[in-house]
């Protein structure tokens, strides 16, 4: 195997492989590239970066693309090896090629784009020191045109509830509480007391630390129970500790590991021993979604009743 400088005249070939790695890794958050959309920019790099052939009894098996450095760094456009002609060392002898033509031009870091959902080049990437610098995000137009209304139209509304009858010590507890609660209304039913105030409506980590205090100072399960423009959430505390969290679409405010989304989900025996609640209907009542439009309307009030409180 050896590696050589591409030139203009091999356009066909960085064409065929270009194209190859284009079908393998297809970038879907916009229309696909033209090869004549390309070419200007291989021939740029042919002329100022470098581009690098990778070639076994005369047939190209890979290729490597690194533009000009600026300012210190050098980007990696491509690294692409042909399917029968992987693990053995090409890849690898492509970046040291790259990695010298970014040394003689200065380069102090060399950098690169990868698409997430390409896991194997993810590992890769990152056992040879690559590491996240910036994040490329990008969402379909309808659904962050859906999420801006949401926001603008939604009801925000919060309460908190703790599992004593202590009036007295929660209410002292609500002034000494920082910040400052602006007109709290308190509440108490036959095992809860209710509180409510518009500064843990807005505030979504404050309404969290609140119901943490509570349940720290009173040695008591409290819910801080929320809705949050068109979804539900809960967060179950027990002698200060966050047992359990609730969002009733996960991915609403973004996508999330699989792990998260399903950490999100309510955990049935916990409500059930903590609230009293049936172990039955917090499955069927506090399910989750991939959009609002899937869950009833008035979640926030079903899942307040499943737990005996008042929403």
């Amino acid at each position: 195997m050896t590696v050589r400088r591409a030139t203009e005249a091999d356009e066909a070939t960085l064409r065929e492989l270009w194209e190859e790695f284009e079908r393998e890794v297809p970038w879907e958050i916009e229309d696909p590239e033209t090869w004549a959309d390309e070419w200007p920019d291989v021939m740029d790099d042919i002329r100022t970066g470098g581009v690098f052939l990778a070639e076994e009894n005369g047939a190209a098996v890979g290729v490597a693309r690194i533009e000009a450095a600026v300012r210190g760094r050098a980007h990696i456009q491509l690294v692409h090896v042909r399917t029968e002609a992987r693990r053995r060392g090409i890849a690898k002898a492509l970046l040291l090629e790259c990695v010298r033509q970014a040394r003689e031009q200065g380069a102090r870091f060399v950098s690169l784009d990868v698409l997430r959902a390409n896991e194997r080049a993810v590992t890769v990437w990152r056992k040879l020191g690559f590491e996240v610098d910036q994040y490329l995000m990008a969402a379909p137009l309808e659904r962050l045109d859906e999420r801006l209304r949401e926001r603008s139209d939604g009801e925000h509304r919060a309460t908190t509830h703790v599992q004593t009858d202590d009036e007295l010590s929660v209410e002292r507890a609500i002034a000494q509480f920082v910040p400052r609660l602006e007109s709290p209304q308190v509440s108490a039913s036959e095992s809860w007391i209710r509180i409510a105030d518009a500064v843990l409506a807005r505030d979504r980590d404050a309404h969290g630390a609140f119901a943490k205090e509570l349940s720290e100072r009173l040695g008591a399960v409290t819910v801080a129970l929320a809705q949050e423009g068109e979804v539900v959430r809960f967060r179950l505390y027990e002698s200060g500790r966050m047992v359990d969290e609730y969002l009733s679409v996960p991915t609403y405010y973004g996508d999330l590991p699989k792990g998260d989304e399903l950490a999100l989900e309510a955990n049935p025996t916990l409500v059930a021993r903590l609230t009293g609640a049936d172990r039955d209907e917090v499955r069927r009542v506090a399910r989750t979604a991939t959009s609002p439009a899937d869950l009833p309307p008035d979640l926030y009030e079903r899942i307040a009743a499943l737990m005996g409180l008042e929403p």
